[in-house]
């Protein structure tokens, strides 16, 4: 007896689908042709790859409203992406899936800088929201260095910072509202133009979902007005521990810098390469912190910081004297990922939160795990919140690299959960981090979080896969009952 052809059962599926989305998304909005489909296989986290079912591009909140609960009547599983530049995996495609392409919102709907807000589409890049304010003294906060390329929406799936959040916080800190569709088509609004929502906290629980509660169709950003000066130290160290006790001893001093971010020897030496921005050349650490605010307060500051670092045995320090000394400081800093891709065929970036006290240590152990792999790694962070961007350089084409890059990128993790962090700062956890959820959560802080995403995917069709290492069915959880047609929180405006 002859068996059936799996490969063109999913052909024929696939097309039956894709007729039916496009009475949904019209024009060229579904995306069938495989080479096509290609462009979407992956995210910022390369090493993972998997074709999807259909990719699908929507233009309007109603089309995407559509497109959920047609997945939801049919039991379709749904990857909503933004630029996919997530280095988590967190944007990675289900080849039984469709992905949910929000590239199409890209507009910026209102400025009110009365109120400071901008209402913008999901899909305007995160530099954009300040090039269309920056004209009249204002400017968006957080700053990740993927800010040219990467979405608002995908900053709040992953709560994105940058190198300016220890000063003025995460993406959770910035955004004032979400407009969002749930799995069932329902439009939502949580917050909105003012700074604090009544009732439950629910727009903090959608920034960092990583796209397993709903779609993000809008997002209202807070908006700051430029400080008045912006001056940076740039600080070399002769170890990386001197460096580490430098960013402590500020903080302790209670100076909150604009921006702290550190250095080690390869970055350093790579981004210069890169950049040319004038780095230190004999320093195992170099420090880049910035101090803004009124002229008077930030040449206080300057001296304050630059006695600390003179005190640990800086062995260079220079301020920039001008707007352009200052960018430029901060541009190598902004290019060490890819500088770091130019001495290593493939680096595994990851993302790691600590005590600022114990990062000596942790910068120390990291080294013995360098050695024990026989793998390079530049470290580039926040180092003013702790959060660590370790660049774990390998060959991928070498058998058994990027296994040993993955174990020693584990290891860091665990470390970073041992000495009291976190797994995640700012890329989330999406399919890199979701096994070692278990070494921060319990099981029942594990099926807590499961029971909240019941609530608003009993089904599960929302970027399936992620976050949790294991997925129990919703009966199991012994979920809410929510009646057909209610959401778990019904006194969310609808429209």
């Amino acid at each position: 007896m002859k068996m059936p052809d799996p490969d063109a059962a999913v052909i024929a599926r696939r097309l039956t689908i894709a007729d039916d989305l496009r009475t949904l998304v019209p024009g060229e909005g579904v995306i069938v042709d495989e080479d096509e489909r290609r462009a979407y296989e992956s995210d910022g986290l390369t090493a993972y790859r998997a074709l999807p079912l259909i990719v699908l591009l929507p233009q309007t909140v109603d089309q995407v409203a559509n497109v959920l609960k047609y997945c939801k009547e049919h039991g379709i599983k749904v990857v909503p992406r933004g630029a996919g530049t997530s280095l988590s995996g967190g944007a990675l495609p289900l080849e039984d899936g469709i992905l949910l392409g929000m590239g199409k919102f890209n507009k910026v709907l209102e400025v009110d800088y009365d109120n400071r807000y901008a209402r913008v589409q999901p899909g305007v890049t995160n530099l954009a929201i300040t090039k269309a304010v920056e004209e009249d003294g204002f400017y968006y906060a957080p700053d990740p260095s993927s800010q040219i390329a990467c979405t608002i929406g995908g900053n709040v799936a992953e709560n994105s910072g940058g190198v300016h959040s220890l000063k003025y916080g995460l993406t959770t800190n910035n955004v004032l509202g979400v407009e969002m569709v749930t799995i069932d088509g329902e439009i939502l609004r949580i917050g909105g133009k003012h700074l604090d929502a009544e009732g439950y906290d629910l727009l903090g629980l959608m920034i960092g979902s990583e796209g397993l509660l709903g779609v993000v169709t809008e997002v209202t950003v807070r908006l700051l007005p430029k400080p008045e000066t912006q001056r940076a130290l740039l600080i070399g160290f002769p170890s990386s521990e001197a460096g580490g006790n430098c960013v402590a001893q500020v903080i302790a001093s209670g100076i909150i810098p604009g921006g702290m971010e550190m250095m080690d020897r390869p970055a350093i030496t790579a981004a210069e390469d890169f950049i040319h921005a004038g780095y230190p050349a004999d320093c195992e650490a170099l420090l880049i912190v910035e101090l803004d605010g009124p002229e008077a307060e930030v040449d206080h500051l300057i001296e304050e910081v630059r006695q600390i670092a003179e005190n640990l045995g800086a062995s260079s320090l220079r301020i920039s004297q001008s707007e352009e000394e200052r960018a430029m400081f901060w541009a190598g800093r902004k290019a060490a990922f890819p500088a770091v891709g130019r001495l290593s065929p493939d680096y595994y970036c990851m993302d790691g939160t600590i005590p600022r006290n114990k990062l000596p240590h942790v910068l120390s152990e990291m080294t013995k795990m360098s050695k024990h792999y026989g793998l390079g790694v530049a470290n580039v962070f926040h180092a003013g919140d702790g959060n660590l961007h370790p660049l774990i350089m390998y060959d991928a084409n070498n058998p058994g690299e990027l296994e040993k890059a993955e174990d020693f990128g584990s290891d860091i993790l665990k470390l970073c959960v041992e000495v009291g962090g976190v797994l995640t700062g700012e890329h989330g956890v999406g399919v890199e981090k979701r096994d070692l959820m278990p070494t921060m959560f319990t099981e029942d802080d594990l099926k807590q979080q499961m029971r909240v995403k019941c609530a608003f995917d009993p089904d599960g069709l929302l970027n399936p896969g992620k976050v949790f290492p294991q997925l129990h069915r919703c009966a199991e959880l012994g979920r809410m009952h929510i009646h057909k047609g209610q959401l778990p929180f019904p006194d969310i405006p609808r429209f």
